[in-house]
């Protein structure tokens, strides 16, 4: 597990009712849904993503080495392999589960110059959305050499390409920070949540399969399993 993994960190036990409370407004009539009714009915149709639609769910995969500009000599590698998962993990206040569902696995390798000393973990994918080449995921650690990171959730950020194009982000990198009684901390990360892919990626690539946010199922609606 890279050593910046270990920096201290403030759990919220909010974060689903914050996404029950954000997605609401997904399950209620809207001025957009009001205008494309008109649209319809008028016999003009509004823009609409359904043409060049991918064959499949939006993916992630690729292997790299990063560059990290505060450790500029440890060598720092993610492997991702992420497909979406829609609808596929019903929590509580969300029984049909999330549009941006996923699953796969993110390998994390950090050598460190300083102690000749490397860090590894694996994590499940639990997040997945993609825009063009770009995307965002998260993975919540279940193997690392910490046994305390295990069940913490991280976020990253992937742009397609190899050397001198791709690029990466981990959320421990250079965001995700709060001040709780004038001490930084690292609070919890929620769902998809990344910074943008701030790193080059110096070997290797990455590949992002875009595919747009599927319709929400018959029926869905937080609170709707309480």
């Amino acid at each position: 597990m890279p050593a910046l993994l270990s920096t201290p960190r403030r759990r919220i036990a909010a974060g689903a009712v914050a996404a029950a409370t954000v997605f609401a407004a997904l399950s209620g009539p809207s001025s957009f849904a009001s205008a494309t009714d008109a649209a319809s009915s008028s016999g003009s149709a509004p823009a609409s993503a359904s043409a060049n639609k991918p064959d499949g769910p939006a993916k992630v995969s690729g292997q790299g080495r990063i560059f990290y500009t505060y450790a500029p000599d440890d060598d720092i590698r993610f492997t991702v392999d992420a497909t979406a998962a829609p609808f596929s993990r019903p929590v509580d206040t969300l029984p049909k589960g999330m549009p941006t569902d996923a699953r796969g696995t993110v390998t994390i390798s950090h050598w460190v110059a300083e102690t000749n000393e490397t860090r590894t973990a694996e994590a499940a994918v639990d997040c997945l959305v993609t825009g063009g080449d770009t995307a965002t995921l998260t993975a919540v650690i279940t193997k690392s050499v910490d046994p305390e990171e295990i069940g913490t959730r991280y976020g990253f950020s992937v742009k397609s390409g190899g050397p001198g194009r791709g690029r990466f982000s981990f959320s421990w990198g250079v965001g995700n920070l709060d001040v709780v009684d004038g001490k930084p901390v690292m609070p919890r990360v929620g769902t998809c949540m990344a910074p943008a892919p701030f790193a080059p990626v110096t070997e290797g690539g990455f590949k992002v399969t875009h595919a747009d946010l599927p319709a929400l199922p018959a029926g869905w609606q937080p609170g709707a399993g309480r």
